[in-house]
């Protein structure tokens, strides 16, 4: 951290200690839990559309059957 502000050195090292201080303070902070929730329907509607494509086009790409 550096400043550059004023132009008294003993200022801008107070006011660089203040902003190196307030950073590790927020680094410190413990973080909030995540709440789960569910997914919307339209999410979950589109996560089955999309693997329902990539299911097709995989069975696409193998050889057809033979008949006998």
């Amino acid at each position: 951290v550096t400043a550059r502000d004023e132009r008294s050195q003993h200022r801008n090292r107070a006011l660089a200690l203040a902003r190196l201080r307030e950073k590790l303070e927020a680094r410190n902070r413990p973080r909030k839990k995540r709440i789960a929730t569910k997914p919307p329907r339209a999410s979950k509607r589109k996560r089955l559309e999309e693997k329902r494509k990539r299911g097709e086009t995989k069975r696409l790409r193998k050889p057809p059957k033979r008949e006998e």
